[in-house]
């Protein structure tokens, strides 16, 4: 698995991260969890992104990883969900970093996220001051901002954050041109989420209900793209792991065979620049002001 700098943040991951969102459900018994994660690092993967809002994901990576965790650098996010705290606050940011390193098993988290903070939320006095003590105090060694739109705009524009997590995909290309050149301009690491665009092609002609699917849906059949002999999913991973400025993107996935065939897409490099331009083209052509979709 090639291994990429994120940003000038002084670490280095995977091209193909671990979204393990997946590893937090109830519908996976806690021996199938443990399986997946060692199965992650043995495939090379050297990035795992979790979130406290991720089920027992956390609980589960500290209790299974604990004894190889120098072998991943680990992503998780903050600013809600500790008990008895209002959420977005510089206590919150504080205690929650506290509580990811107990439920992490871990005296460090490499990258520790905004996640999703407003902009109007963002510049609350003291919560981007607490943030960085903790990078101060060790705890965290690069502040980050996982969000999209007008959020990751005013989180680049603090200078706090050394590390961002956006949507980058075939239908959601915009900040390819906004936020992510603003970041590698600036040495900000770029972690892509959403790089299978929620798979809409796994519907024909009916519209899924869900928003974020119809919305891609809607911008898939806009577009119009044309796969060159490509399966959707080898097209889509292939766009996003080698766009400029991206150093990784995550997958979540509950089945091995599933990411080891991700992990073999990406070995064949990155996609043809005629087939790269045409989809920026068909992008660019049929963009109805279409951001990040939240």
């Amino acid at each position: 698995m090639m291994q990429r700098p994120l940003g000038n943040s002084g670490l280095t991951v995977s091209a193909l991260g671990f979204g393990a969102g997946p590893v937090g459900s109830e519908a996976l018994s806690d021996s199938d969890a443990g399986a997946l994660l060692h199965g992650v690092l043995d495939a090379g993967i050297t990035l795992i992104d979790t979130a406290p809002s991720y089920g027992a994901s956390e609980e589960r990576i500290g209790r299974h990883l604990a004894s190889r965790r120098r072998e991943f650098v680990l992503s998780t996010k903050c600013g809600y969900g500790v008990p008895g705290v209002e959420d977005w606050t510089p206590e919150c940011i504080t205690r929650g970093v506290d509580l990811a390193l107990q439920r992490l098993r871990t005296d460090v988290l490499d990258v520790l996220h905004f996640h999703s903070c407003p902009p109007d939320v963002l510049h609350r006095p003291g919560l981007l001051d607490a943030l960085t003590r903790a990078v101060q105090a060790g705890k965290v060694r690069a502040a980050a901002y996982s969000g999209d739109n007008a959020g990751l705009d005013a989180a680049l524009e603090t200078g706090v954050f050394a590390v961002v997590q956006t949507s980058v995909n075939l239908f959601d290309q915009r900040s390819l041109d906004h936020g992510v050149a603003k970041a590698v301009s600036r040495g900000v690491g770029v972690i892509a989420k959403r790089p299978l665009a929620n798979a809409p092609w796994r519907f024909a002609d009916d519209r899924p209900a869900s928003h974020d699917v119809g919305e891609y849906w809607d911008r898939m059949r806009r577009m119009n793209l044309q796969t060159d002999g490509l399966s959707w999913p080898e097209l889509a991973l292939r766009f996003t792991a080698f766009a400029p400025g991206v150093a990784t993107c995550i997958v979540g996935t509950t089945q091995l065979e599933n990411l080891r065939a991700n992990a073999r897409t990406l070995e064949k490099g990155a996609l043809p620049e005629p087939l790269v331009h045409a989809i920026r083209d068909a992008f660019r052509r049929n963009d109805h002001g279409w951001d990040g979709v939240i």
